[in-house]
């Protein structure tokens, strides 16, 4: 008997090699993920401006990160947005959208919801802006799962209507974009309540776990699921942390982990600590 409902994901047209050039943008939910990518030795850089949860903010985001992308071999090969409201603050005085309200008083700023059309524009820029400096560039789009309980939670189940419906807008017409359901894994195979942190709104590392699990499934190449299982071993030896660290037996441990690190960096030669 089955007790849950499992969301299919047809395999992505393309494959992530080991050690991949990706970029992670938008909500903490990009921070989660993003960061296993750099515990595995995928060259990721993950909000470099900090977390970003609407579309304006993600394209923000490349824009100021394409001035350093002055070259195809320094852009994302992989980037993924995720999206986490359509709510966007702008500064009265001038109409902008910011990205951070930096603590400023409130009744500075004037907040307003993008709608489906808005939403997608600002997502098919930032797509253009990496197409354009890397052509063999691919956009991961995803939603995030956490509910934002400051909307309400009838008004966040319509923020994330608009961005699903402005995702499914952009990947009809842009062959480089594609969508994995992280929205759709949490709230429809991992419902329970103990998949969730103590505030009962953000996954807990299981689900964010299960979740890095299911984006395996879908892009990793066998070469990047063989590399992560030599990885895992010696992962966790660089991570140990012994009683004696001064003892022959330890520095003995360390020299022989060394050097399978070093066969590993020869194996794949975009691995590095």
């Amino acid at each position: 008997m089955e007790f849950r409902t499992k969301v299919d994901i047809p395999k992505a047209s393309f494959e992530i090699p080991p050690c991949e050039r990706m970029l992670f943008v938008g909500s903490c939910f990009a921070d989660n993920i993003g960061k296993r990518f750099q515990e595995e030795k995928f060259r990721a850089q993950v909000n470099p401006f900090g977390v970003m949860y609407n579309p304006a903010s993600i394209l923000h985001t490349v824009e100021r990160l394409s001035q350093s992308f002055s070259k195809e071999e320094n852009a994302p090969n992989v980037s993924v947005f995720t999206l986490g409201t359509n709510h966007v603050y702008l500064l009265k005085k001038t109409g902008e959208i910011v990205d951070n309200c930096e603590k400023r008083p409130q009744s500075l700023f004037e907040e307003r919801q993008l709608n489906v059309e808005e939403c997608a524009s600002y997502l098919e820029k930032a797509i253009k802006i990496l197409t354009d400096l890397n052509a063999s560039s691919r956009i991961i789009l995803t939603v995030s799962p956490i509910r934002y309980r400051k909307y309400g939670y009838h008004g966040s189940q319509l923020s994330k209507s608009i961005l699903l419906l402005a995702v499914e807008k952009v990947i009809k017409e842009n062959p480089s974009a594609c969508y994995f359901p992280a929205y759709e894994i949490m709230n429809d195979e991992l419902r329970d309540y103990r998949f969730y942190k103590e505030d009962m709104l953000h996954p807990s590392e299981q689900a964010v776990e299960y979740i890095w699990e299911r984006f395996s499934e879908t892009y990793f190449s066998k070469e990047t699921k063989d590399f992560l299982k030599e990885w895992k071993p010696l992962k966790e030896a660089l991570n140990h942390r012994p009683f004696h660290p001064e003892s022959d037996e330890y520095k003995q441990f360390m020299d022989k982990t060394m050097l399978r690190v070093k066969a590993l960096s020869k194996k794949y030669p975009n691995f590095a600590l």
